[in-house]
Parts: structure tokens; C-alpha cells; sequence
């Protein structure tokens, strides 16, 4: 049971806040998994990049700056 909710809270619960996955369109072909595979490859950048704004913010910020951006997708 806290196995379900572990994932519930550290996966699922950050793809809907983050990227409104609960509210996501994408229906038809292949287009839900690859859509899916590029949130979770984003996630995992984000995840990986340094500082301590949340994950959102992060998303924000190299949104809006694209030296973070290059930076935390040049990231090994």
C-alpha cells in the first residue's frame, strides 16, 4: 500500500500538477506514449538540474531563459 502511494505522490501527482497530464488531448495513434516519453524525459532533466526552486519553478525559469535552458539539457 505505501508502495502504490509512493509512486502516486513522487510520479503521478508531479506529472498532473506540472503538466496537467490529467487534462492532456493527445488521444489518438502512437501520440499519448511519445507525448508521455518526452513529460518524462523533461521531468527527469528537471530533476536533475541544481538549486532548490521546485520543480515547477524550474521549468518556468528555463522557459523564460535559454542559457538555463541549453545548460540544464547539456547536463550528463
Amino acid at each position: 500500500m505505501r508502495r502504490h502511494w509512493a509512486i502516486e505522490n513522487s510520479l503521478h501527482r508531479v506529472m498532473d500538477m506540472m503538466f496537467r497530464d490529467d487534462e492532456c488531448r493527445v488521444r489518438t495513434d502512437h501520440a499519448p506514449a511519445d507525448f508521455t516519453t518526452v513529460k518524462h524525459m523533461a521531468l527527469n532533466l528537471l530533476r536533475t538540474a541544481h538549486g532548490k526552486d521546485s520543480l515547477r519553478m524550474r521549468r518556468k525559469v528555463a522557459a523564460w531563459d535559454d542559457d538555463l535552458l541549453a545548460a540544464i539539457i547539456a547536463r550528463p
